[in-house]
Protein backbone atom coordinates (compact mmCIF):
# COMPACT_ATOMS: atom_id res chain seq x y z
CA UNK A 1 0.00 0.00 0.00
CA UNK A 2 1.38 3.40 -1.03
CA UNK A 3 0.88 5.12 2.36
CA UNK A 4 1.31 2.08 4.60
CA UNK A 5 3.16 2.79 7.88
CA UNK A 6 3.41 6.49 7.03
CA UNK A 7 2.17 8.71 9.81
CA UNK A 8 1.85 11.71 7.49
CA UNK A 9 2.34 12.72 3.88
CA UNK A 10 2.06 15.84 1.75
CA UNK A 11 0.11 16.94 -1.30
CA UNK A 12 2.87 15.93 -3.73
CA UNK A 13 2.79 12.38 -2.31
CA UNK A 14 -0.94 12.17 -3.04
CA UNK A 15 -0.39 13.49 -6.57
CA UNK A 16 2.32 10.87 -7.14
CA UNK A 17 -0.08 8.16 -5.96
CA UNK A 18 -2.85 9.16 -8.38
CA UNK A 19 -0.43 9.66 -11.29
CA UNK A 20 0.78 6.10 -10.79
CA UNK A 21 -2.65 5.00 -12.04
CA UNK A 22 -3.55 7.96 -14.23
CA UNK A 23 -0.40 9.65 -15.61
CA UNK A 24 -2.41 12.39 -17.34
CA UNK A 25 -4.56 13.32 -14.33
CA UNK A 26 -4.82 17.08 -13.81
CA UNK A 27 -3.97 18.91 -10.60
CA UNK A 28 -7.54 20.20 -10.45
CA UNK A 29 -8.85 16.62 -10.36
CA UNK A 30 -6.32 15.68 -7.70
CA UNK A 31 -7.36 18.65 -5.57
CA UNK A 32 -11.01 17.69 -5.91
CA UNK A 33 -10.29 14.09 -4.90
CA UNK A 34 -8.33 15.27 -1.87
CA UNK A 35 -11.25 17.51 -0.89
CA UNK A 36 -13.69 14.61 -1.29
CA UNK A 37 -11.52 12.24 0.77
CA UNK A 38 -11.29 14.81 3.56
CA UNK A 39 -15.08 15.25 3.54
CA UNK A 40 -15.54 11.47 3.73
CA UNK A 41 -13.10 11.24 6.64
CA UNK A 42 -10.60 9.08 4.76
CA UNK A 43 -7.94 11.79 4.86
CA UNK A 44 -7.33 14.08 7.81
CA UNK A 45 -5.55 17.40 7.44
CA UNK A 46 -2.96 17.97 10.21
CA UNK A 47 -1.21 21.01 8.75
CA UNK A 48 -0.97 23.09 5.61
CA UNK A 49 -0.60 20.53 2.83
CA UNK A 50 0.04 17.74 5.38
CA UNK A 51 -2.32 14.77 5.80
CA UNK A 52 -2.69 11.50 7.66
CA UNK A 53 -4.81 8.36 7.42
CA UNK A 54 -4.61 7.72 11.14
CA UNK A 55 -7.22 8.54 13.72
CA UNK A 56 -6.39 11.93 15.17
CA UNK A 57 -6.21 12.33 18.92
CA UNK A 58 -6.84 15.91 19.98
CA UNK A 59 -5.59 17.31 23.25
CA UNK A 60 -8.55 18.26 25.42
CA UNK A 61 -7.33 19.27 28.90
CA UNK A 62 -9.42 18.80 32.00
CA UNK A 63 -10.55 22.16 33.37
CA UNK A 64 -10.24 22.39 37.14
CA UNK A 65 -13.03 23.73 39.34
CA UNK A 66 -10.78 26.64 40.34
CA UNK A 67 -10.21 27.53 36.68
CA UNK A 68 -13.94 27.40 35.98
CA UNK A 69 -14.77 29.54 38.99
CA UNK A 70 -12.11 32.13 38.19
CA UNK A 71 -13.00 32.24 34.52
CA UNK A 72 -16.66 32.84 35.35
CA UNK A 73 -15.74 35.57 37.82
CA UNK A 74 -13.40 37.38 35.41
CA UNK A 75 -15.95 37.19 32.59
CA UNK A 76 -18.58 38.71 34.85
CA UNK A 77 -16.42 41.63 35.96
CA UNK A 78 -14.46 42.07 32.71
CA UNK A 79 -16.98 41.00 30.03
CA UNK A 80 -14.91 42.17 27.07
CA UNK A 81 -11.54 40.90 28.24
CA UNK A 82 -9.66 38.36 26.13
CA UNK A 83 -7.83 35.92 28.40
CA UNK A 84 -6.52 32.35 28.60
CA UNK A 85 -6.47 30.24 31.76
CA UNK A 86 -4.72 26.92 32.40
CA UNK A 87 -3.02 24.96 35.17
CA UNK A 88 0.56 23.70 35.09
CA UNK A 89 -0.70 20.42 36.60
CA UNK A 90 -1.69 19.23 33.11
CA UNK A 91 2.02 18.90 32.28
CA UNK A 92 2.16 15.84 34.54
CA UNK A 93 0.57 13.87 31.71
CA UNK A 94 3.77 14.29 29.70
CA UNK A 95 6.57 14.35 32.29
CA UNK A 96 8.82 11.61 33.59
CA UNK A 97 8.96 13.09 37.09
CA UNK A 98 5.56 13.98 38.51
CA UNK A 99 5.41 17.46 40.01
CA UNK A 100 3.39 18.03 43.17
CA UNK A 101 3.42 21.82 43.11
CA UNK A 102 1.36 23.65 40.53
CA UNK A 103 0.27 27.13 39.60
CA UNK A 104 -2.59 28.60 37.66
CA UNK A 105 -1.74 30.80 34.69
CA UNK A 106 -4.01 33.63 33.66
CA UNK A 107 -2.83 35.31 30.48
CA UNK A 108 -4.44 38.60 29.54
CA UNK A 109 -3.94 41.47 27.15
CA UNK A 110 -0.79 43.40 28.00
CA UNK A 111 -2.63 46.64 28.82
CA UNK A 112 -4.67 45.02 31.60
CA UNK A 113 -2.18 42.69 33.32
CA UNK A 114 -1.78 45.15 36.20
CA UNK A 115 -5.53 45.61 36.56
CA UNK A 116 -6.17 41.84 36.68
CA UNK A 117 -3.32 41.38 39.14
CA UNK A 118 -4.79 43.99 41.50
CA UNK A 119 -8.30 42.59 40.99
CA UNK A 120 -7.21 39.10 42.05
CA UNK A 121 -5.19 40.47 44.95
CA UNK A 122 -8.21 42.42 46.20
CA UNK A 123 -10.19 39.17 46.04
CA UNK A 124 -7.66 37.52 48.38
CA UNK A 125 -5.95 35.29 45.83
CA UNK A 126 -2.23 34.52 46.11
CA UNK A 127 -1.12 36.08 42.86
CA UNK A 128 2.09 37.18 41.13
CA UNK A 129 2.54 39.39 38.09
CA UNK A 130 5.19 38.34 35.56
CA UNK A 131 7.52 37.06 38.35
CA UNK A 132 11.28 37.48 38.02
CA UNK A 133 13.61 34.54 38.56
CA UNK A 134 14.39 35.73 42.08
CA UNK A 135 10.72 36.11 43.02
CA UNK A 136 9.82 32.78 41.44
CA UNK A 137 12.54 30.89 43.32
CA UNK A 138 11.80 32.59 46.65
CA UNK A 139 8.03 32.49 46.74
CA UNK A 140 6.50 30.34 44.03
CA UNK A 141 8.51 27.11 43.96
CA UNK A 142 7.78 26.56 47.67
CA UNK A 143 4.04 27.15 47.41
CA UNK A 144 1.08 25.57 45.69
CA UNK A 145 -2.13 26.78 44.09
CA UNK A 146 -0.72 30.20 43.28
CA UNK A 147 -1.82 32.33 40.36
CA UNK A 148 0.56 33.88 37.85
CA UNK A 149 -0.69 36.70 35.66
CA UNK A 150 1.20 37.23 32.44
CA UNK A 151 0.77 38.78 29.02
CA UNK A 152 -1.24 36.89 26.42
CA UNK A 153 0.69 36.99 23.17
CA UNK A 154 -1.48 38.21 20.30
CA UNK A 155 -2.82 35.43 18.06
CA UNK A 156 -1.86 32.80 20.63
CA UNK A 157 -3.42 29.41 19.72
CA UNK A 158 -6.02 28.86 22.43
CA UNK A 159 -9.04 26.56 22.51
CA UNK A 160 -12.48 26.77 24.07
CA UNK A 161 -13.41 23.90 26.38
CA UNK A 162 -16.87 24.06 27.94
CA UNK A 163 -16.92 27.82 27.58
CA UNK A 164 -13.45 28.25 29.11
CA UNK A 165 -10.71 29.76 26.96
CA UNK A 166 -7.67 27.63 27.69
CA UNK A 167 -4.35 26.75 26.09
CA UNK A 168 -3.86 24.48 23.11
CA UNK A 169 -1.09 21.90 23.24
CA UNK A 170 0.82 23.81 20.56
CA UNK A 171 0.81 26.90 22.77
CA UNK A 172 1.93 24.95 25.83
CA UNK A 173 4.88 23.41 24.00
CA UNK A 174 6.06 26.82 22.82
CA UNK A 175 5.49 28.43 26.23
CA UNK A 176 7.59 25.94 28.18
CA UNK A 177 10.37 26.43 25.64
CA UNK A 178 10.24 30.25 25.81
CA UNK A 179 9.39 30.92 29.48
CA UNK A 180 12.44 29.52 31.19
CA UNK A 181 11.66 31.21 34.50
CA UNK A 182 8.06 30.12 34.94
CA UNK A 183 8.74 26.66 33.55
CA UNK A 184 12.19 26.20 35.04
CA UNK A 185 11.20 22.77 36.39
CA UNK A 186 10.47 21.57 32.85
CA UNK A 187 13.74 22.37 31.10
CA UNK A 188 16.48 20.00 29.87
CA UNK A 189 15.62 16.31 29.67
CA UNK A 190 12.17 16.90 31.13
CA UNK A 191 11.20 19.19 28.26
CA UNK A 192 12.49 16.68 25.75
CA UNK A 193 10.27 14.06 27.41
CA UNK A 194 7.27 16.41 27.27
CA UNK A 195 7.76 17.06 23.55
CA UNK A 196 8.16 13.38 22.72
CA UNK A 197 5.12 12.36 24.76
CA UNK A 198 3.00 15.16 23.32
CA UNK A 199 3.90 14.35 19.71
CA UNK A 200 3.37 10.60 20.22
CA UNK A 201 -0.01 10.88 21.98
CA UNK A 202 -1.72 13.77 20.21
CA UNK A 203 -2.08 15.45 16.87
CA UNK A 204 0.22 18.47 16.82
CA UNK A 205 -0.40 21.14 14.20
CA UNK A 206 3.16 22.14 13.37
CA UNK A 207 2.09 25.13 11.34
CA UNK A 208 0.09 26.49 14.26
CA UNK A 209 2.95 25.74 16.66
CA UNK A 210 5.55 27.47 14.48
CA UNK A 211 3.34 30.49 13.81
CA UNK A 212 3.04 31.03 17.55
CA UNK A 213 6.76 30.39 18.02
CA UNK A 214 7.36 33.07 15.41
CA UNK A 215 5.16 35.48 17.38
CA UNK A 216 7.47 34.80 20.32
CA UNK A 217 10.62 35.22 18.25
CA UNK A 218 11.67 31.58 18.62
CA UNK A 219 10.55 29.93 15.39
CA UNK A 220 13.93 28.74 14.15
CA UNK A 221 15.08 27.62 17.59
CA UNK A 222 11.95 25.55 18.18
CA UNK A 223 12.00 24.11 14.67
CA UNK A 224 15.59 22.95 15.26
CA UNK A 225 14.68 21.64 18.71
CA UNK A 226 11.82 19.55 17.33
CA UNK A 227 13.93 18.15 14.50
CA UNK A 228 16.76 17.14 16.84
CA UNK A 229 14.88 16.13 20.00
CA UNK A 230 12.05 13.86 18.89
CA UNK A 231 12.78 10.17 19.04
CA UNK A 232 11.01 9.77 15.73
CA UNK A 233 9.61 12.24 13.23
CA UNK A 234 5.86 12.64 13.51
Amino acid sequence: MFFKNRESFVTTDIAKFFKGFEPSISQTTINWRVYTLIKRGVLKRIGKGIFTLETINYFVPEISLKSKTLSKKIKKDFPYLEFCIWNSSLLNEFTLHQANQFFLLIEVEKEVTQAIFLYLKENKYSVFLEPTKDVFEKYITENNNLIIVKTLITEAPTQNIDGINTSSLEKILVDIFCDEIIFSAYQGNEMRTIYNEAFSKYSINRNKLLRYANRRGKKEEIKTYINTSLRQQY
